[in-house]
């Protein structure tokens, strides 16, 4: 059997470092990318491919995946979307501006990136389209609005692209991490410095209790697993026959997905807002 080829983007840190060591180690061949050229370098250093490319730019996604459609000889046999970041602050501080510029990177280009990579499983005949999700594409909370908002819609387009390719050869797969360690909380500094203006909000008193979760390491946090946790759903989604829709990783994933099966949605805002 030939080497099975894999394209994951957001791998600079966190599950996406971790994913594509773990899947190269499993024999993979590993087109690991990042949105900054300067840790594309990094991991051409450790000896991955590592086209660029950036969500928001879509001549990026265009040029990372024409590097790696001309490395493999134009096949892929699955994409691993993970790339994301987030947007702390009440809906009410969200400038319109600042949903627009996540959703570009978080939902907008995983999107033009999987309709390139359709094109390309399709006239092979077979293919995984796996996207990294969240807890919070499956229930809300406060204050983590602009990143509900974007893993609410990922969850929609995932399931309306599995029923459209059903019969393709193109599986189309949700993982639905919890919390893992990663530095999404760290990355997520500048965007809430430039988009929200917590000073001047109705809700500024509020505010403490997130700044200080930005801003101070408190170590794990509860039920927090390594970035290896994913590896073993996603290698699940890309060997299983006929993967599941979702692969759930995490204990509150666990618990958040059957609950709100269970509950109305008043029960289940109630029991969110006890934190």
């Amino acid at each position: 059997m030939s080497q099975r080829s894999i394209l994951i983007t957001g791998c600079s840190s966190g599950i996406g470092y971790a994913v594509a060591h773990d899947l190269r180690d499993a024999g993979w061949r590993v087109f690991a990318s990042c949105r900054k050229q300067a840790d594309c370098d990094r991991l051409i250093a450790e000896g991955f491919e590592s086209p660029q490319i950036d969500y928001a730019d879509p001549a990026s996604i265009s040029s990372g995946l024409s590097s790696v459609l001309e490395a493999t000889g134009g096949t892929l046999d699955a994409l691993f979307n993970n790339g994301a970041y987030a947007l702390p602050g009440a809906v009410e501080d969200l400038p319109t501006d600042g949903l627009r510029a996540i959703f570009e990177a978080n939902f907008f280009g995983w999107h033009d990136l999987t309709r390139q990579v359709i094109a390309v499983m399709r006239a092979q005949g077979h293919g995984r389209i796996i996207n990294c999700s969240s807890v919070l594409g499956l229930v809300p909370m406060r204050w983590r609005g602009a990143y509900v908002a974007t893993k609410f819609a990922l969850e929609g387009l995932s399931d309306v692209m599995r029923l459209e390719l059903r019969g393709s050869g193109i599986h189309v797969v949700l993982i639905e991490p919890g919390p893992i360690t990663s530095k999404i909380r760290e990355n997520a500094i500048p965007h809430f410095e430039k988009w929200i203006s917590w000073e001047t909000s109705a809700l500024s008193r509020l505010y403490t209790a997130l700044r200080h979760r930005l801003y101070e390491n408190r170590g794990k946090d509860r039920f927090e697993l390594p970035p290896t946790a994913v590896t073993i759903k996603l290698m699940k989604a890309l060997d299983a026959p006929s993967p599941k829709p979702r692969y759930y990783v995490t204990v509150p994933t666990y618990i958040m997905g059957a609950l709100r099966r269970i509950l109305s949605s008043r029960q289940l805002d109630w029991l969110i807002s006890k934190g």
